[in-house]
């Protein structure tokens, strides 16, 4: 609580000092000064009420329909005064020159409510479009020990759906599941966050993802979301019973649910190991997950593909490890923080590894990060596409 009334506190000083300072430029430059003073004005009740409500709705309670709200009225606030600050922060930059006697530079203040205006756009752009903009990415991995009977097998991984953040609308989730169902991979694999918060949030969906399907099956893993860790229950009971209606809900969707365990996929005489472990995270994210439990002889000579959640797991315990014998791991969880310009990411300040194919120093180890196709926090994708990622397997000669 005294984390939300700090927080509070500090935007509301941002927000007055922001309104004040436009308010005496609108009152000072414009036309129609009372127009524009009271236009001013009247916004900036109604985006403290706005920002006042938002900070002060549970994230940790509470129905899905609280937690959507609280999103959503964070993020109509951030989308009207992240531009208004880039506004102000150029418009005191032209007005540097006034300091010394000289002219406002005009120019500058005209292209930093340019940069101002494309945000804004940008930035429901992102909500309202681009986060349902399906991205399928073709991929080739090669893998030294793969069987010759698995050379151009075809694997479709997507990741952290989150359908909380989607209520009860399905026709995004059933036009992505179409969309892997399109792409007649051999095996389809899931590298968790299904939910937000709870697990009720399946509910309206199971029919809809029941309908993927691949020969050898779809499987899937836990993200640090689904544990129910984000959520205040009244007891320990409440909690194992939210993770048992998840687990059934994987079983009503014909989903093999990998905990901590491998499944083995055969092709004639031949045969590779896909294993999966739950939660396996960097701090503050709990482990849950345990990879000689899931595969206990990790150095033998069988063609592995592990699915992680969080990609810390590869570079802090399998990277550049000789005993470890996994040549490609698959996981998500970055989002890459659902920003993506021009290949640069603010995922990359908190992840080396965020997001696409990456190796080790000798290339024995290699991960591949899918950048998740829902969304979580903030219901926007600016850049950073949902993804569909169809790897294919290649021996590598």
């Amino acid at each position: 609580m005294r984390v939300s009334v700090f927080l509070l506190l500090t935007l509301l000083v941002i927000n007055l000092a922001i309104d004040w300072y436009i308010y005496r430029q609108v009152t000072h430059r414009c036309r129609n000064p009372r127009l524009w003073g009271r236009i001013e004005l009247w916004s900036t009740v109604f985006f403290l009420l706005v920002l006042v409500a938002g900070i002060l709705t549970p994230a940790r309670q509470g129905s899905n329909n609280v937690l959507l709200a609280k999103m959503w009225l964070i993020f109509t606030y951030g989308s009207v005064y992240i531009p208004k600050a880039i506004g102000v922060v150029f418009d005191l930059i032209a007005s540097i020159p006034r300091l010394f006697g000289h002219k406002r530079i005009r120019p500058v203040t005209i292209g930093g409510i340019t940069i101002a205006t494309v945000t804004f756009c940008g930035i429901w752009w992102g909500a309202t479009i681009n986060r349902f903009a399906i991205d399928n990415k073709e991929v080739e991995i090669s893998l030294t020990e793969l069987p010759d009977n698995f050379d151009g097998y075809r694997i479709a991984q997507f990741s952290d759906m989150h359908v909380g953040t989607y209520g009860n609308d399905t026709s995004y989730v059933s036009r992505l599941v179409d969309n892997i169902n399109a792409q007649h991979a051999d095996l389809i694999v899931f590298t968790g966050d299904m939910v937000n918060r709870e697990s009720s949030e399946i509910k309206p969906f199971v029919d809809v993802i029941a309908r993927l399907h691949a020969p050898d099956g779809v499987v899937a893993i836990l993200g640090n979301h689904d544990y129910g860790d984000y959520m205040t229950w009244s007891s320990d009971n409440a909690q194992h019973e939210n993770i048992e209606m998840l687990r059934d809900a994987y079983k009503a969707m014909g989903i093999k649910l990998l905990l901590n365990e491998t499944k083995w996929i055969r092709r004639g005489n031949d045969s590779i190991a896909v294993v999966g472990v739950e939660n396996i995270g960097d701090p503050p994210f709990p482990i849950y997950g345990s990879l000689t439990k899931a595969y206990p002889t990790v150095g033998d000579n069988v063609t592995k593909v592990l699915l992680s959640h969080n990609p810390a797991h590869w570079a802090d315990s399998i990277a550049d490890k000789e005993d470890i014998k996994i040549g490609l791991t698959l996981a998500g969880h970055t989002h890459a923080m659902q920003i993506e310009l021009l290949g640069i990411s603010p995922a990359a300040l908190r992840y080396k590894t965020w997001g696409g194919l990456y190796t080790d120093s000798k290339s024995d180890h290699q991960l591949y990060v899918n950048i998740g196709a829902g969304t979580v926090g903030m219901p926007m994708r600016l850049g950073a596409t949902p993804e569909v990622t169809i790897l294919t397997l290649r021996r590598r000669r």
